[in-house]
C-alpha cells in the first residue's frame, strides 16, 4: 500500500500564505506565527501552573479541613489560575489584523486603530528594546504613523529583538511585510 506522504518522491508542499477565499476579512489573526520565546516562555508558565494547582489539590485532599488548609489551597489554587490566565495572555499578546484595522495586543492593554486612522506601517532602523527589557539594541522596527498622534513616542508594532522575533530576521521581514500590506489594502478602500 503506497503512502505517499510518507515517501520521499512527493515534494513537500508548503502552505499558501494568501488568505483562503473562504476566510472573513472582518475576523481578527495574527499574520505571524508566536515565535519560540514566547511559547516557550508559556510553556514553562503553564508547567509552573501545573504544580500549583496539583499543589492545591493535595492540600485540599490532605484531610486538613480547618480554616487554614481550606484558604491555603484556595491560595495555590488561585495563583495557579492566575499563572494560568497569564500564560494565556502572554500568547495572545501581539499585532492582529482585520477588514476593520489594526490591534496591539499587550499583556495587560489591547489597543485598536481603524484602518482610516492609519497613515501609514512602515519599517524603520532604529534602536529598539531588546526582549521588551529597558536595555536596546540596533535594530528593525515596524512603526505606525496615525493621523491623530504623533509618531515620535509610539512605541513599535514589531521589532528583530522581541519575544517573536529574536534571532530570526527573516521571519520578521515576512510578518512586517504582511502587516504593510494589510495597512496598504485597507487604507485604499
Amino acid at each position: 500500500m503506497p503512502l505517499p506522504f510518507l515517501t520521499a518522491e512527493r515534494t513537500f508542499e508548503t502552505a499558501s500564505e494568501s488568505a483562503l477565499p473562504y476566510d472573513d476579512p472582518e475576523r481578527w489573526r495574527r499574520p505571524y506565527r508566536p515565535g519560540p520565546w514566547r511559547v516557550g516562555a508559556a510553556a514553562l508558565g503553564l508547567l509552573l501552573a501545573s504544580f500549583l494547582l496539583f499543589a492545591a489539590v493535595l492540600i485540599a485532599l490532605s484531610g486538613s479541613l480547618s480554616s487554614s488548609g481550606f484558604s491555603s489551597a484556595a491560595v495555590a489554587l488561585g495563583l495557579g489560575l492566575a499563572v494560568v490566565a497569564g500564560a494565556l495572555r502572554l500568547l495572545r499578546m501581539g499585532v492582529w489584523v482585520s477588514g476593520r484595522g489594526l490591534r496591539r495586543a499587550g499583556f495587560l492593554v489591547t489597543r485598536t486603530v481603524p484602518w482610516a486612522r492609519v497613515l501609514s506601517v512602515r519599517t524603520v532602523q532604529q534602536p529598539v528594546r531588546f526582549l521588551g527589557l529597558p536595555r536596546t539594541v540596533q535594530g528593525q522596527a515596524l512603526a505606525l504613523a496615525r493621523k491623530d498622534r504623533r509618531a515620535e513616542g509610539a512605541a513599535p508594532l514589531l521589532t528583530t529583538h522581541d519575544l517573536d522575533f529574536l534571532g530570526r530576521p527573516a521571519a520578521f521581514d515576512r510578518a512586517a511585510d504582511t502587516v504593510e500590506a494589510w495597512a496598504a489594502e485597507h487604507r485604499r478602500g
